[in-house]
């Protein structure tokens, strides 16, 4: 990975644009970008994060860092996928308000102020909510699900968690760690932080250049990375609560279709050709048991692992500075 060197100093505003193979969009997204961020009179940087383009993107991006200086642009040596670029990116940003947007211009750099606006009413994280969206069915069917269920499960009522179309605080995307494809889950992992996230309706727009680089492999891969963000929010800390809980539902199951046996037993003296139900309640005592283990495993692992790091964030106190005690 290779990266442009920049002047030290900080910045009002730093736009992180993951770009694969983009390159009918970027001039004109810079162009639009700029001007939208200078009618803010903040500063700004735009960052792209090149992920191994092979169209010639990166001599589009090369170019316009060159001519202007706010630009800034970090290289892949190949393609790592999104959730690389947005990692890569969040440690290199600079501003104290950080968007994040595709660079196929189907996000509308207009939208910016209206963001902002949103977010200086209380909030951490602003996200985009493509309400009408410009995608063919294939897509928007998946998506509509995969928001509900995200919703279900993380407690956090969003319409769309996967729009690209994002606005934090600076201190937000330090706390993030984005790996795998947890770029889906941006707004959960968050919420589970403790962060104020909320969602604007958003303009979306046909894509005019390129093709879209996701196809269906991502329902899989999501349902998985859905699993992992719960898991390792709720539940790294309290494994047992976990794999103790299921344990115990599968050894309360087993024991109970125990009993029915000694029940039937004691009153016919043989279990007739009931014996497939008793091997299953074997199984699931037996399952349950390992559970159990599991959990308690976990929780020593947990134990010896803990690097007093707290399991909690102070109101004001973005990297729980003030949780250390000095004498």
């Amino acid at each position: 990975m290779e990266s442009q060197p920049t002047a030290a100093g900080g910045v009002d505003v730093s736009v992180l644009v993951p770009v694969y193979n983009e390159s009918g969009s970027l001039a004109e997204l810079h162009a639009r970008l700029s001007a939208v961020l200078e009618a803010t009179g903040r500063s700004f940087e735009i960052l792209f994060v090149d992920d191994g383009s092979t169209d010639g993107s990166v001599a589009i991006l090369e170019k316009l860092s060159r001519a202007d200086r706010r630009v800034r642009l970090v290289r892949f040596r190949r393609n790592f996928g999104k959730s690389a670029a947005l990692e890569a990116g969040f440690s290199r940003v600079r501003g104290d308000l950080v968007f994040t947007m595709d660079a196929d211009l189907q996000d509308d750099p207009d939208e910016i102020p209206a963001f902002i606006a949103k977010l200086e009413e209380g909030f951490d994280l602003v996200s985009g909510w493509k309400a009408k969206r410009h995608d063919p069915l294939s897509k928007t069917l998946p998506s509509k699900l995969f928001n509900r269920v995200t919703s279900l499960v993380s407690g956090l009522r969003l319409h769309d968690f996967n729009c690209g179309f994002k606005l934090y605080r600076a201190e937000v995307v330090r706390s993030l760690r984005v790996y795998g494809e947890l770029h889906r889950y941006l707004p959960a992992l968050a919420h589970f932080q403790g962060w104020r996230v909320t969602e604007i309706p958003v303009r979306h727009h046909a894509r005019r250049h390129g093709v879209s680089k996701f196809g269906s492999s991502r329902l899989v891969k999501g349902y998985l990375d859905l699993m992992t963000v719960v898991f390792l929010n709720r539940y790294t800390r309290r494994p047992l609560h976990f794999f103790g809980t299921l344990g115990s539902i599968f050894c309360a199951a087993g024991f109970g279709i125990g009993c029915y046996f000694v029940w039937y037993w004691l009153l016919n003296h043989n279990i007739g050709g009931r014996v497939p139900l008793l091997l299953f309640a074997v199984f699931l005592m037996l399952s349950g048991i390992q559970l159990i283990s599991t959990g308690l495993i976990g929780e020593m692992l947990a134990a010896r692992s803990d690097r007093g790091e707290p399991a909690y964030r102070l109101a004001g106190d973005s990297d729980n500075e003030s949780d250390r005690i000095s004498d």
